[in-house]
């Protein structure tokens, strides 16, 4: 067995990593493990108890963090007016341009959006983009007829999560230089969508457990009670 790392250590020393946490004594306790010279993404990671093979279990949704996430977010916008896109904050904006820019592996973008008849365009990419998590869609809300408000929202938070194979799922709700109060905000929002994105049909517990983390830290479990009302 490998031996624990200087870093893994001193964030025994600095926290009971084997607890379960609050949400409040969890953004504390981070608050405490030793930092990287960068400022961390801090992330929430949610097991659940749904079969995401299952198309009425699978569990996708987004949400506004009331303070966003820190990350700078790259834009591309899929639109026959790639002006008014890159007015309203698109990094990038096309239609047929971008496909052929993509179908030759260019993919230096975060988010893309598009508006619902450049779709019938988009598609033709999707073996593309499906794979990595990038294909716009309504239900995400990235495929808007109203793309200037789609894309401003992408810009202001809104974050999207999505259950992986195993019915996992994880998301950054800040950075390590959010204040307390922002990163509890944050996660409680986070929490509170995917509760609500239970499915109507599904029996049973809902949720299985539930970790915060930064980039260079190791996990701190929250308590089922922050989330057992789901």
């Amino acid at each position: 067995m490998a031996k624990p790392t200087k870093r893994f250590r001193a964030a025994q020393e600095a926290a009971d990593l084997s607890k379960e946490y609050t949400v409040a004594e969890a953004v504390d306790a981070l608050a405490k493990l030793p930092k990287a010279n960068f400022d961390e993404t801090v992330e929430l990671s949610m097991k659940l108890l749904v079969d995401p093979r299952k198309g009425d279990e699978m569990v996708r949704g987004t949400v506004m963090l009331p303070h966003g996430s820190g990350k700078t977010v790259r834009v591309l916008a899929f639109t026959t007016d790639p002006d008014a896109a890159i007015a309203a904050g698109a990094t990038t904006a096309g239609l047929g341009d971008i496909i052929e820019k993509i179908q030759g592996g260019w993919l230096d973008f975060d988010v893309a959006v598009a508006t619902p008849d450049a779709m019938k365009e988009v598609r033709k990419i999707a073996r593309v983009l499906g794979p990595k998590g990038m294909m716009p869609n309504p239900k995400a809300g990235t495929v808007s007829p109203d793309i200037e408000k789609a894309i401003k929202e992408v810009m202001a938070g809104r974050v999207e999560f999505k259950l992986d194979k195993s019915a996992t799922l994880g998301v950054g709700i800040a950075k390590r230089s959010f204040s307390a109060e922002q990163v509890t905000d944050n996660l409680n929002t986070l929490i509170d969508a995917v509760g609500k994105a239970r499915p109507s049909g599904f029996k049973g517990n809902y949720i299985h457990s539930a970790t915060i983390s930064a980039t260079m830290t190791p996990g701190l479990k929250l308590a089922g009670s922050e989330y057992s009302k789901f």
